[in-house]
């Protein structure tokens, strides 16, 4: 049974950080690539980050500088790196399996207050 737990989320003052992980199960983790997208109040789903299974990262306009995401294919671990945290960083994190924005878990709370 696939399944993906995120963790990690919290309230954080602005300029904060986060370490945000993705425990993944019941598939090839090593074999895809891996995606994390957040939900903010109110808003549509947005595409955060994606992580080829060699590594090799690509961000969004927003997250690029802030944001770092890694992998760690032995404990089949998505990883997102929060630095410099705002209060428009607040949604709920999701990780996705492959390169599209629809989750399959609960995701994982990060609220950064104004």
């Amino acid at each position: 049974q696939v399944q993906l737990v995120e963790s990690g989320g919290g309230l954080v003052q602005p300029g904060g950080s986060l370490r945000l992980s993705c425990a993944a199960s019941g598939f090839r983790f090593s074999r895809n690539g891996m995606t994390w997208v957040r939900q903010a109040p109110g808003k549509g789903r947005e595409w955060v980050s994606s992580v080829d299974p060699d590594g090799r990262t690509t961000y969004s306009d927003s997250a690029r500088g802030q944001f770092t995401s890694s992998r760690d294919n032995v404990q089949n671990t998505l990883f997102l790196q929060m630095n410099s945290l705002k209060p428009e960083d607040t949604a709920v994190y999701h990780c996705v399996i492959g390169y599209g924005t629809e989750p399959r878990g609960r995701g994982t709370q990060v609220t950064v207050p104004s």
